[in-house]
């Protein structure tokens, strides 16, 4: 197959939108499909010309710096995509270059797929004002509705997601839950070794005796990192050798940074930065427990990595951790805030019990793996070409 994925965000920009479109384009490709990327200019990258990659025109998306916003048409992206012999279109996102997609597959009389990462009234905070923030969550669930409704197939990463189109008028035939594969070998402790570990550790400031609680993701406010640092602050208060790692950049870390001020932890906390993708899985070597506190992730790509790495996982309940965590089986679950402490204290305190919970979830990672997602959206685009042909012929008939 000749397939088109058309997304407003790629690299260099680093996020979950992006980390999905490389790993779905470089199975499909392992597969034998040629996968064309198109998508935005981004003023970082130095190079004019890549491999099967299209750029429209773009410009900053200014309440956040770090995404950018292109072009809805291009007519010279337009005339090489004609040459593409495209045989189906999947965006990756409902605005700019989804619109793009969208203008293209009705053009070449194909069919056009969408994955629906992004659960936006969630993130109107960002371009919004307080008194605001409602009538921006009504307009984000119109738009998602409207996108997604005259899609062929629509993809989400779990049944919550699913669940939420459903309650904002979303009728559809073919709305498939596949989740985000990843590519699991970076993540591996076997393909990491100890002495890189120790350099690493050593880097950071780290000894042997420092129980890390890790954080690897976007720092941001629905994150909810403040409540991961407010946990440690207790858990400090008892021992002195915890210390929590955060590997990421966004624009809540000066917030974070001056939290760890007023608590009086700033030394215990280690801001690592943003890191290159190709040297996150070193991060993950370094963390005796996972933990996240956010309730907005349509999927937590970070969960599959940790357990990848074996790296037990501690997250705040939501509906969409059910498709992924088993509380006391492949990872630990907490509710209310305050319960955070207690459980991390305990999981820290009982190595037998973290790598007993470690182990349980890698051996369900299999699921997860980047190949099962990609042979699994091959098939379901062998599906929807199948029955858009087929729909043609009924209309000409």
């Amino acid at each position: 197959m000749n397939i088109g994925i058309f997304t407003d965000s790629y690299s260099p920009v680093i996020s979950g939108v992006v980390t999905s479109a490389k790993i779905l384009k470089k199975e499909l490709e392992n597969l034998g499909h040629n996968v064309t990327i198109v998508t935005v200019k981004h003023p970082e990258l130095k190079v004019e010309e890549e491999k099967n990659i299209l750029r429209l025109p773009s410009i900053p998306f200014l309440p956040l710096k770090t995404q950018r916003v292109g072009s809805v048409y291009s007519a010279k992206i337009w005339r090489k995509i004609k040459k593409l012999n495209l045989d189906i279109i999947h965006t990756q996102t409902e605005f700019s270059i989804g619109l793009f997609g969208r203008i293209v597959a009705k053009r070449l009389g194909i069919p056009v797929i969408h994955t629906y990462h992004t659960m936006y009234e969630d993130y109107v905070h960002y371009v919004a004002p307080t008194s605001m923030l409602k009538p921006a969550a009504g307009f984000a669930k119109r738009v998602s509705k409207a996108y997604c409704k005259d899609c062929n197939a629509v993809i989400v990463p779990t049944s919550k997601v699913k669940e939420k189109l459903e309650e904002y008028g979303l009728k559809h035939d073919f709305v498939e839950i596949i989740p985000t594969g990843i590519d699991l070998e970076p993540f591996k402790r076997e393909n990491h070794s100890s002495e890189e570990g120790d350099l690493l550790r050593a880097k950071l400031g780290l000894n042997k005796e420092n129980k890390v609680v890790l954080f690897i993701g976007r720092i941001a406010r629905e994150k909810s990192i403040d409540v991961v640092i407010n946990a440690v602050k207790t858990l400090i208060e008892e021992d002195k050798n915890v210390r929590m790692l955060i590997v990421g950049d966004g624009p809540a870390l000066d917030e974070l940074k001056e939290l760890a001020g007023k608590l009086s932890i700033s030394d215990y906390i280690i801001f690592a930065g943003e890191k290159p993708w190709k040297d996150v899985g070193k991060y993950y070597q370094l963390g005796d427990v996972f933990v996240s506190a956010s309730v907005t992730e349509t999927q937590g790509l970070t969960f599959s990595e940790a357990m990848a790495a074996k790296v037990p996982v501690i997250a705040k309940y939501d509906k969409n951790l059910e498709d992924i965590l088993k509380h006391e089986k492949n990872g630990l679950i907490f509710k209310e805030d305050h319960e955070l402490s207690i459980i991390l204290k305990a999981l820290l305190n009982d190595n037998d019990k973290g790598s007993k919970i470690a182990q349980q979830a890698y051996d369900e990672i299999e699921p997860l793996s980047s190949k099962h997602f990609g042979k699994t959206v091959s098939n379901l685009y062998s599906e929807v070409i199948e029955l858009h042909d087929q729909n043609k012929i009924e209309k000409t008939v």
